[in-house]
């Protein structure tokens, strides 16, 4: 029988109990007192008419508060969650004492030994495991946690050895002995392969709390099934590429390759090689070269920038969207590629078509499914929880305690309109992380560019009225809206005008279900 005894902290209410089970005659078999100042009681069962006088005798000592039986003692409790605990997990794991004799062992080093616990039990660990001094360490002054190489059952394990302390006054603490955990190679590689494995969700690291981000992530995971272009429209900096990736991570493409190109990082000549490769003799060169495109069959081949691509190879990547073949620089032989096509741009692209700098058909090919990202300052609700995410990376990378953001720093954070979008956010970051001294970020240690200078509409000298240059501001406005409230009555209510006069404004800048993707 065990009893839970609720109390004050008074000097002598604990022998006073203990004077009552003398009265009674009763055998105690353990005592504890918990944190909280609770008593517990473990003695026999004892007759119920016993009981009946009992549990009222104790309830009448000054300074009793309840009376209660209960399942189990604290540390009953606490032997059964930690054999618990070891028996299910996989690897084999020894409990040793200060002497390195064991005490406990889980299920998996029975199986693994093939025998009973009343074999192992008391024996020495080095009786199994091999490579570690075990002694030697337990006896040293400073004893921290090791990870060594051993051998258990004529096999390499990976060892993880920890000390087991046990808190004494002070700041002091006292050895107890030693945990003791073994992982297999072949464990060791089976946990590598999960790790390097791609999450379920491939857009589980694209952060969406806000309408605008949780709509683009709705329509790329859809999109990601299908096998079609993808054109990706966003400000520099709003997280295209990482889009990208996750469709292509979501797509049954996901054991290919995926490649990228930046057209705007490139001569145009570079460009063409890196892209399409070069046949043997070419440049010089006694053999060939693939290209990322061929080199990304089955998978996805992924062009930042395509607004900024040459004439020339527009041409040849049409080639590859209509037919699925191309040719290397300098070959006259064509190869056939599968490979899916995912493009990103912040530029205007049927702004170029107009001014003949991008083809037109190129632009209907690329333009299967679109999707556009908003820019940071337009999601404001995605800000908090993104610099969240980059000051835990980018602690547990620097090797500190990840800091709390102040409020100040949460009101600049959401106050800024953010014109580099996440990367500035991101770089922002971790610049104030790698300077910071205390555990709290606060608005000082962030350092920007004044919001005043950091976006500009219209530039310094421009031609035209001023009349000329809002009408230019506003279509451009409403062209970056219209893809999110594609109907007058719901654009009227996001800008707060009325009906008519916005359809009057579709109407004159020519902006419709036709001439804008949706």
């Amino acid at each position: 029988m065990r009893l839970e005894i609720t109390c004050q902290d008074r000097l002598g209410i604990a022998q006073d109990v203990l004077d009552i089970l003398v009265n009674y005659e009763i055998d105690l078999r353990g005592i504890e007192i918990d944190i909280a100042g609770k008593i517990f009681l473990n003695f026999p069962n004892i007759e119920f008419a016993d009981f009946q006088h009992l549990m009222p005798e104790i309830r009448r000592i000054t300074g009793i508060e309840d009376v209660k039986t209960t399942p189990f003692m604290p540390i009953e409790r606490e032997q059964n969650q930690l054999k618990a605990l070891l028996q299910t997990l996989p690897d084999p794991i020894f409990s040793l004492d200060t002497k390195g004799r064991i005490l406990l062992v889980n299920e998996a080093v029975l199986a693994s030994v093939e025998e009973t616990p009343d074999v192992i039990l008391g024996q020495e660990i080095s009786e199994f495991v091999r490579g570690f001094n075990f002694q030697k360490w337990l006896d040293g002054k400073t004893i921290a946690p090791q990870t060594q190489k051993v051998s258990y059952l004529e096999q390499d394990f990976l060892a993880d050895i920890l000390p087991v302390m046990v808190p004494e006054s002070g700041d002091e603490s006292i050895l107890a002995g030693a945990l003791l955990m073994l992982k297999s190679e072949f464990r060791l590689g089976q946990q590598l392969t999960v790790f390097h494995q791609v999450s379920n969700d491939s857009f589980a690291s694209v952060q969406a709390n806000s309408n605008g981000m949780k709509k683009v992530v709705r329509e790329a995971s859809r999109m990601a099934e299908l096998d079609g272009p993808i054109l990706i429209l966003g400000e520099t900096g709003t997280g295209k590429e990482m889009i990208a990736r996750a469709c292509h991570d979501a797509s049954r493409r996901a054991s290919g390759q995926f490649l990228a190109l930046n057209c705007a990082s490139l001569p145009d000549s570079v460009a063409e090689t890196e892209l399409f490769g070069y046949a043997p003799g070419e440049f010089g060169q006694a053999e060939g070269k693939a290209g990322i495109l061929e080199q990304a069959k089955g998978g996805t081949l992924f062009l930042d920038e395509v607004g900024d691509m040459s004439a020339q190879l527009q041409a040849k990547l049409l080639r590859v969207l209509q037919n699925g073949t191309f040719r290397r620089v300098g070959d006259s032989n064509e190869v056939n590629v599968d490979v899916r096509i995912v493009c990103t741009t912040q530029k205007d692209l049927s702004k170029l078509i107009e001014e003949g700098q991008f083809r037109e058909d190129l632009y209907y090919r690329l333009n299967v499914l679109m999707l556009i990202v908003p820019p940071l300052r337009e999601r404001k609700s995605d800000i908090i929880p993104l610099s969240e995410r980059f000051v835990k990376q980018h602690s547990m990378k620097l090797g500190r305690r990840a800091p709390k953001l102040s409020k100040s720093c949460v009101d600049y954070l959401q106050g800024y309109p953010w014109p580099g979008n996440v990367r500035q956010l991101e770089n922002a970051l971790y610049r104030a992380l790698s300077l910071l001294e205390g555990n709290e970020m606060g608005k000082e240690h962030i350092q920007l560019p004044s919001s005043a200078e950091s976006i500009s509409f219209v530039p310094e000298e421009f031609e035209g009225s001023l009349e000329d240059e809002v009408k230019r501001y506003e279509k451009s406005l409403l062209r970056r809206l219209y893809p999110f409230y594609p109907s007058t009555r719901q654009l009227a209510k996001k800008l707060g005008l009325s009906h008519t006069a916005i359809a009057n404004k579709l109407r004159e800048y020519g902006i419709n279900k036709k001439t804008v993707k949706i």
